[in-house]
């Protein structure tokens, strides 16, 4: 056997690692079409449930430390992130912080929640509409997580599925449809389509031109504050105001 010398590369990209459920069909490409090129993106998976209750969204605590000790031993990420909204609402913020640092190596740790709030002190916004897929007990937690961070959610409306794979398969004409009557109900300042297995890109920049306020999804907000944290740009085509935001300040 012959043996050739080689160098070593020094690493050049924003790292962001990325902590999925199981479940999930749909964040991972939002995030290819949220992402610049310049930034590297790995993902983990966490054991989750095929249906989504407190109970099943609390069990996926015994799993997330594991699940970040599956990325690449000795990586270094600039920023990692747990996707689950009503997961992070259900387990607690700081707790989802812990659990993600006892596995990997991150300089810092975000999910929807944080990300939201964060967005929406952002933006100026104080009272949103939840359009969730969700049934109402789950849902219901994550009113209660933001209305502790002064953030009042007046309106919220509900595709009432329990189904993650259903989740995932929610048509664009069901979301757009039931957003646009949520935001004729009450008076407020943003919409926030919570699930990180909603697809929802596709009819933000629709929403917002026809409501005349800005439309947050849970992978927006998430890939937002990632990119923020981590100090790097989103893609041209990014949709929503908020990146616009973004990539004019960067």
């Amino acid at each position: 056997m012959t043996h050739f010398p080689h160098k070593q590369v020094a690493r050049e990209k924003k790292s962001i690692g990325l902590l999925v459920l199981q479940a999930d069909e749909t964040i991972e490409d939002d995030f290819r079409e949220l992402l610049d090129p310049s930034v590297r993106c790995l993902v983990s998976r966490v054991p989750s449930s095929t249906e989504v209750s407190l109970d099943s969204l609390g069990d996926m605590a015994g799993h997330i430390s594991a699940a970040a000790a599956l990325f690449p031993r000795g990586r270094e990420f600039d920023a990692v992130g747990y996707a689950c909204t009503s997961g992070t609402a259900q387990i607690g913020v700081e707790q989802i912080l812990n659990l993600v640092r006892m596995g990997t190596d991150a300089r810092s740790v975000s999910e929807p929640v944080s990300a939201l709030v964060a967005a929406c002190k952002t933006l100026g916004v104080r009272r949103i509409a939840i359009l969730s897929p969700y049934v109402e007990s789950v849902s219901e937690k994550l009113r209660s997580v933001l209305t502790s961070y002064g953030i009042a959610t007046p309106i919220f409306g509900s595709f009432r599925e329990p189904n993650e794979a259903s989740v995932a398969r929610i048509d664009h004409a069901a979301t757009l449809e039931a957003a646009r009557a949520l935001s004729g109900k009450v008076e407020v300042d943003a919409l926030f389509l919570s699930c990180t297995n909603l697809p929802t890109l596709a009819v933000i920049d629709p929403l917002e031109a026809e409501t005349g306020r800005p439309v947050l999804s849970s992978n927006l907000v998430l890939a937002w504050h990632l990119m923020k944290l981590v100090g790097a740009k989103p893609k041209e085509s990014a949709p929503g105001v908020l990146m616009e935001m973004y990539r004019r300040a960067t």
